[in-house]
């Protein structure tokens, strides 16, 4: 984890504002993209949000299904487990 220097206050609802120049660095378009909260310790983690599989935590080749993201192997995976039962 690096430092940046960067100091913001909390307003009276809670909200923080990202620095431009943090949002840029990680590629975060105001009004598109998401990003979620980790505690880690007395720390506060922002990450971008990426949704991920629900099996293997893989980001890449997602879809969509029942509210819940499968990556195209684990969907693979189950296509051939149910057929194999």
């Amino acid at each position: 984890m690096r430092a940046i220097g960067c100091v913001r206050q909390i307003d009276k609802l809670g909200r923080l504002v990202l620095p431009s120049d943090i949002r840029k660095s990680l590629n975060i378009t105001d009004g598109v993209d998401a990003v979620e909260f980790f505690i880690d310790n007395d720390s506060v983690i922002i990450k971008k949000y990426r949704p991920s599989c629900v099996f293997c935590n893989s980001a890449e080749n997602i879809i969509s299904y029942k509210n819940q993201t499968l990556c195209q192997d684990c969907l693979k995976e189950l296509k051939n487990g149910i057929s194999g039962i």
